[in-house]
C-alpha cells in the first residue's frame, strides 16, 4: 500500500471564520447602473449590451419600454419593475438577491438612471450596505442639450422637472434667482412635459426677465430633433405657433449683463404675482426673486393691492 505523504509543516489552512468570509465574498453579487438610448437605439454601447446579456436580473422603470430595447439587440434576461411607486418596497429584496450572488442591472426608460428617474433610493441603500456597485455611462438628454445649446457649458445646474403648478414653479425659480443675486452664475437645465412648456416659459420670463439667452431641445437623437435658441420671449412666440411634442429639455443661460431692479420692474413683478396670490405670498415671492428686504416689498405690494 502506498504511504500517504505527510503534510508539509509550512502548509497553512484558513481558520473557519476566514474560510466563511472568503465564501461570502465569492457569493456577493454586483449592482450595475446602465445607461440606455434617449431616442436612437444605435447609441446603445457594446459594453451596455454585454452587461445586460450577463446579468441575472434587470430592474426596469417600465418593462414594456425596456422589452423593445432588449428585442432590438436579441437580449433575453429576467426583468423586474422598479418605479417611483414601489422602489422603497423593493430594496430589501434587491439586497437579498445580491447577498445570494445575483448580478443585477438597473435601467430607466431612457438615458442615465437616477437623473429624474427612479433608482436613487435603491442605489443609496446598496451603497450603505457596502455592496459592490458600478455604472455603464452613456446617453444623457441634459448634457446633450447643453452641448448643442451654445450656452456656457460650465458651471451648469441640472434641476430635473420643475413643479407642475405655476405658483410652486415661480417659487422654485425665485429661489434660483435669489441664488444668482448672491453670486451663482450658471446655466440652468430642466426637463419639461410638452403640454406644460409654454406655462413654464411664461413663469421663467416672469421671474428672470428676458435679458438672457435660452434654448429648448426637443426629441434629441431622434428623427425630428429640434433645438430652438432664442430669448425666453422668442421661445414663447415660437411654441405658441408651433405646439411642442416629444421629450423636452429647457436651458436658461446667465444674464447678459448685471441686472438692477427698478421701481417699474418691482411693480410689474408684484402686479403679476398679485393676480393669483395674497399680498403676503406675492411679497414673499418677489422679495426672494429680486433679493430685496421683505418689509419693503410687502409695503409696496400693499400699496399696489389697494389701487
Amino acid at each position: 500500500m502506498k504511504q500517504e505523504k505527510p503534510m508539509s509543516s509550512n502548509t497553512s489552512l484558513p481558520f473557519p471564520d476566514q474560510q466563511n468570509s472568503r465564501n461570502s465574498m465569492i457569493n456577493i453579487g454586483e449592482f450595475i447602473l446602465v445607461s440606455t438610448p434617449i431616442g436612437n437605439l444605435n447609441d446603445f454601447s457594446l459594453r451596455a449590451k454585454q452587461t445586460l446579456q450577463e446579468v441575472d436580473i434587470l430592474l426596469c422603470e417600465d418593462t414594456r419600454v425596456t422589452a423593445k430595447l432588449l428585442a432590438a439587440y436579441g437580449i433575453s434576461v429576467h426583468m423586474e419593475s422598479v418605479h417611483e411607486h414601489n422602489e422603497g418596497k423593493r430594496i430589501q429584496q434587491i439586497i437579498s438577491w445580491m447577498q445570494q450572488g445575483k448580478k443585477i442591472a438597473l435601467v430607466s426608460d431612457a438615458g442615465t438612471p437616477l437623473l429624474s428617474d427612479p433608482g436613487y433610493r435603491v442605489t443609496r441603500a446598496i451603497i450603505e450596505a457596502d455592496l459592490p456597485i458600478t455604472a455603464i455611462p452613456g446617453p444623457n438628454a441634459a448634457l446633450t442639450a447643453l452641448t448643442l445649446s451654445g450656452l456656457p457649458p460650465h458651471p451648469y445646474m441640472f434641476i430635473g422637472f420643475p413643479p407642475p403648478k405655476s405658483q410652486a414653479r415661480q417659487n422654485n425659480f425665485a429661489i434660483l434667482k435669489a441664488s444668482e443675486r448672491a453670486g451663482l452664475k450658471a446655466t440652468f437645465i430642466w426637463h419639461e412635459a410638452p403640454h406644460r412648456l409654454l406655462d413654464m416659459l411664461i413663469d421663467l420670463k416672469f421671474i428672470f426677465g428676458d435679458n438672457r439667452p435660452a434654448a429648448v431641445a426637443r426629441e434629441l437623437t431622434k428623427k425630428f430633433e429640434e433645438l430652438q435658441r432664442n430669448s425666453i420671449q422668442g421661445l414663447i412666440e415660437h411654441f405658441t405657433h408651433t405646439p411642442p411634442r416629444g421629450e423636452i429639455t429647457v436651458l436658461l443661460g446667465p444674464a447678459l449683463e448685471e441686472e438692477e431692479v427698478s421701481e417699474d420692474d418691482l411693480d410689474q413683478q408684484l402686479q403679476g404675482a398679485l393676480k393669483t396670490m395674497s399680498v403676503k405670498d406675492a411679497a414673499a415671492l418677489v422679495a426672494t426673486a429680486v433679493h430685496l428686504p421683505k418689509k419693503i416689498v410687502y409695503q409696496r405690494a400693499l400699496e399696489l393691492s389697494k389701487k
